[in-house]
């Protein structure tokens, strides 16, 4: 590469900046951890700015896959960013767009965390790409994410297919040096015309549109075995290696960091799949027993097995010989192989855990506060919880909710107990999980008139991954009012302690009534405020 710079930028800067110079025409995106930078750095970069790319937060992971394919339509390229459950969100465009094909080159960023530092789970999004039959790219560097973007979208367009840029936890939120181009290139257009009939899949366009994608997949299995981000190293001679290692993505890393002088053993490098099945068959002849070492699930290691003869031993976190759960670290990776172990990246034996906790001063608080008086006097109350800050809300010192499964999961979950017959039942949903997957269960309430009560905490922003805009800011009334919520059932409170009698009152009210009502507190995220109050104090400066 010509013309380097040297940055010293986080895994998700190098994906958004090389996205940047690959030339995309704007990113869609809704805020996870651990995706949330990459849309970040581009919101931020004067480049973006300069050629008035689309930067704006969408309103959930399925609305930003879907902008992405009809900016892919007209023959310009776009980029996904998601945490891995969101991959869960956008599954139906995902797999379609498969189906679509793609004119303009899409890559789909899935950020999956393993050891669930801020989710639900541990998924790995590469089953998702397997199942659509797509290419995955694993970068196993911060350089390899950032040059990986030119190659995921030229491959893109060359298969036709959307690509999945697959990295975790560690690889998003760490930083090294990376070596990017001076100058970004312009927004780039395929010039070919999409065929109008691969985008409308009615059951005769979709079966020639699948017949397709079946009879790309040798081609995806050739362009990986020839990647430049497969890499391999077999011994000289005839004499079995004790081990070899297929280490994945970061897995490669970890992997170099216990050998600092080189692999003693013969070792294939995956970051492009689908897996370099030859290339793998010949390290498995070459060996007495393979290790996976690849975060997040088997999905490498269960394929192996699938592959190989039942005359190979393979190991990895299947087997038990890698730790099945969390994430992977080098140190995991030095004791599975048998290395002293100095436990380096362990934690500190003095470290006191420290739960976290809603902020001082948060409307959540004084929420749960009001909520707790009044359900007080009802013995079989159920309270469901959603995703957010406000989920907080389950750990002590309020433990005012009884459930948290999934993005807009509350509303629903308290109507089919209230179907069942539980009162009251009381769901508690944030204003940005509310826009994005919340409308459409509050509106089944509505349609067969559920005896729920719903608590939209408004705190003015996505306040969980950093104060990212919200979707219905201002909108919530007219949301719910066109939903069909009854206008006197739609009640707005301020949070605040010197409220308390009245957000009390109008709880009780609302929870007497026999139908759907709403109640919205509002009152500004500390957080948010605090950043404003020190942006208006540098300004009089």
């Amino acid at each position: 590469m010509e013309n380097k710079n040297i940055h010293l930028l986080l895994g998700d800067q190098a994906i958004a900046l090389g996205a940047l110079h690959a030339g995309i025409a704007g990113v869609y995106a809704y805020p996870g951890t651990p995706s949330t930078e990459i849309t970040e750095f581009i919101q931020a970069s004067p480049l973006a700015r300069e050629r008035r790319l689309h930067t704006t937060w969408c309103t959930n992971e399925k609305t930003a896959m879907e902008a992405a394919l009809g900016v892919s339509y007209v023959g310009k390229r776009a980029l996904v960013c998601m945490k891995h459950v969101g991959m869960n969100v956008c599954a139906d465009a995902f797999v379609n767009a498969a189906m679509t094909g793609v004119n303009g080159g899409i890559v789909v960023v899935a950020a999956d965390d393993p050891s669930m530092h801020s989710s639900q789970n541990e998924q790995d999004s590469r089953f998702y790409a397997k199942f659509a039959m797509v290419p995955i790219l694993e970068p196993s560097s911060q350089q390899e994410a950032y040059d990986m973007m030119e190659f995921a979208y030229s491959l893109s367009e060359e298969v036709g297919l959307p690509v999945l840029l697959r990295i975790t936890t560690r690889m998003a939120h760490s930083r090294a040096n990376v070596a990017v181009k001076a100058v970004g290139a312009e927004v780039a257009c395929t010039g070919k015309a999409s065929v109008p009939t691969d985008w409308v899949l009615l059951p005769g366009n979709a079966r020639r549109r699948y017949l397709k994608v079946i009879e790309t997949q040798p081609v995806l299995m050739e362009r990986s075995e020839q990647s430049p981000y497969n890499r391999s190293s077999f011994p000289a001679g005839e004499r079995k290696a004790e081990k070899g290692i297929v280490a994945c993505g970061i897995g490669y890393n970890y992997v170099m960091e216990n050998y600092p002088d080189g692999c003693p053993f013969p070792l294939v490098k995956v970051s492009h799949y689908p897996l370099p099945v030859d290339t793998l068959v010949r390290l498995a002849d070459a060996c007495r027993e393979l290790w996976v070492v690849e975060d997040g699930q088997p999905f490498v290691e269960e394929q192996l097995k699938g592959t190989l003869p039942s005359a190979y031993t393979v190991k990895g976190r299947l087997s038990g010989d890698l730790t099945r759960t969390g994430e992977l670290t080098p140190d995991a990776v030095r004791k599975a192989f048998g290395l002293p172990c100095e436990e380096v990246f362990a934690p500190a034996a003095n470290l006191v855990p420290r739960p976290p906790a809603l902020c001082n001063g948060c409307g959540h608080r004084d929420v749960y506060d009001a909520l707790n008086r009044v359900i007080a006097d009802y013995p079989d109350a159920k309270v469901f919880g959603d995703i957010g800050c406000y989920t907080l809300g389950a750990l002590p010192p309020f433990r005012a909710l009884n459930s948290c499964v999934d993005m807009g999961a509350s509303i629903t979950m308290a109507k089919g107990a209230a179907d069942a017959g539980c009162f009251p039942a009381v769901a508690v949903i944030g204003d940005s999980t509310f826009t994005h997957s919340g409308m459409t269960g509050l509106l089944d309430a509505v349609n067969d008139r559920a005896n729920i009560t719903v608590i939209i905490s408004d705190n003015l922003t996505t306040a969980m991954t950093g104060g990212q805009d919200s979707a219905g800011t201002n909108k919530f009334e007219a949301i719910c009012l066109g939903l069909g919520v009854a206008p006197e059932h739609v009640r707005v409170v301020v949070p605040l302690p010197k409220n308390m009698e009245e957000i009390t009152r109008i709880l009780r009210e609302e929870i007497e009534y026999n139908g759907v009502s709403v109640i919205i507190p509002r009152r500004e995220c500390m957080q948010t405020l605090n950043r404003k109050l020190k942006q208006k104090r540098a300004e009089k400066k």
